[in-house]
């Protein structure tokens, strides 16, 4: 691995005591970060420099970690618009998922890393689909991207297509064979996660065999809860319950447990999900487009719930840029609480950033510029009409509040650029953008998917 320097800009460091170190300079050698100081070129012992990475009027940033995406969804942007949560997953997102092939799915999960390499993320939490998980693990292996990745396991409920509807025992087999394949590979930067959908498609048994396989392997299990009132309706007249309490009682709730959304949450589940330290992942702009509600953030906070961030997926958002989910993360609180002190610009920042690594576990890796770290960090020019002027400026203020993904100029990920000045290194972006267009122009000439849409 080469040896870069990013040179001279403002480094937000996201360390323990939040410095913001001006006209400092970063030291990346071996895919880690080296040191973090002043003027490190005139120091006599730096060693060799193969590349510089001039930062002058730039921030420098931990790489955005984003915590609930669905790569495979990518491709079906645009296609599943204002519809509420169950219409949208049983009358487009499911029949659109059984569809997917191996060369679909990559295209998928390629257009999706493109996008969020472009605007700054550099790990993602990935919930995948029930079948061809290995084509979003070769993907994010060939193009330096660091993610964990899940199959997502269905087998159980109404409305779910044959092409996703899985048998118990099968899943379970598939998803192990899928964690040996993938788990702690491509020099770390890929590891697994069990992915049950949510309690609404997954039996009992299917739960509890996650439960006891995280535990064996020590991996994290991701899935959904109490994103939409319906869905609540649905698990209390199958279960007999609420999501957490019936998750707490099968033993899944703990530091290990990842779960997206949160936001029909009663104080019991609140309490639950403090108490047994589990992870929240909110994902404001989706819970937005859907009209699903909006997640109590700042009192999950406050009781000490780790709560992160995620952009969700191409057809519920519709894009993946985090400047804007760290912005609409910000103003629904204020909204919410109506107190324009409610979750403030800095903690947002942290939500992006040092709480996504904590929520995956890897905080000790990635998530803020300290020697010794994995070297996953973002290059942001704030001289833009949209952000100027930006003297004397919080640069947590300006991240959150006026940047967005567009002013990303280089992204890097265990030490290699994938990004630099704006133009990606490991994907070529214009054969992304063809080929998806053409594949998904493909499936929705599907015989099954036309109806869908109006087609005969």
């Amino acid at each position: 691995m080469s040896c870069i320097l990013i040179q001279n800009g403002t480094v937000v460091t996201m360390n323990p005591r939040r410095e913001v170190l001006t006209n400092a300079d970063v030291l990346v050698r071996h895919g880690r970060i080296e040191r973090v100081d002043a003027n490190l070129a005139a120091h006599s012992d730096m060693g060799t420099v193969d590349e510089i990475v001039d930062a002058t009027d730039r921030i420098v940033i931990p790489g955005l970690i984003q915590t609930h995406l669905h790569l495979t969804q990518t491709l079906f942007r645009g296609l599943a618009d204002d519809l509420e949560l169950m219409d949208w997953l049983g009358k487009r997102i499911w029949p659109l998922e059984a569809q997917h092939d191996h060369d679909t799915n990559a295209i998928s999960a390629r257009l999706g890393i493109a996008e969020l390499v472009r605007g700054g993320t550099t790990c993602i939490l990935d919930m995948g689909t029930v079948n061809h998980t290995d084509a979003v693990g070769e993907t994010v292996r060939d193009t330096g991207f660091r993610a964990v990745i899940g199959k997502c396991m269905m087998d159980h409920g109404q409305g779910v297509p044959g092409g996703l509807m899985e048998d118990t025992d099968q899943s379970i087999r598939e998803s192990e064979a899928t964690l040996q394949r993938w788990h702690d590979t491509a020099e770390g930067r890929i590891r697994y996660a069990f992915a049950p959908r949510f309690v609404v498609s997954c039996t009992e048994k299917l739960l509890t065999s996650v439960r006891d396989m995280a535990r064996h392997h020590g991996v994290m299990v991701h899935t959904h809860a109490s994103e939409n009132r319906g869905e609540i309706a649905l698990v209390e007249q199958e279960r007999g319950m609420r999501n957490l309490t019936y998750l707490h009682k099968l033993g899944l709730t703990g530091p290990n447990l990842a779960l997206a959304h949160c936001i029909w949450l009663d104080q019991q589940e609140m309490d639950i999900a403090a108490d047994t330290g589990l992870h929240v992942l909110h994902c404001p702009t989706c819970n937005m487009k859907l009209a699903s509600g909006m997640a109590h953030v700042t009192e999950m906070l406050e009781m000490g719930t780790s709560v992160s961030l995620g952009c969700d997926g191409g057809p519920c958002n519709n894009n993946l840029d985090m400047f804007l989910e760290m912005r609409h993360a910000a103003l629904l609180q204020k909204v919410r609480q109506l107190s324009p002190t409610a979750l403030p610009a800095s903690t947002v920042l942290e939500m992006a950033t040092i709480g996504g690594a904590r929520a995956l576990g890897l905080e000790k890796e990635i998530g803020s510029i300290e020697p010794g770290k994995r070297a996953d960090i973002t290059v942001v020019d704030p001289q833009t009409l949209h952000a100027a002027p930006t003297v004397q400026r919080d640069p947590a203020s300006l991240l959150v509040y006026a940047a967005s993904g567009r002013d990303v100029t280089h992204t890097m990920v265990n030490g290699r650029l994938l990004l630099r000045e704006g133009k990606l290194t490991t994907i070529d972006m214009q054969q992304t953008v063809a080929e998806a267009n053409a594949l998904c122009a493909k499936m929705l000439d599907n015989k099954t998917i036309r109806p869908l849409f109006g087609q005969q």
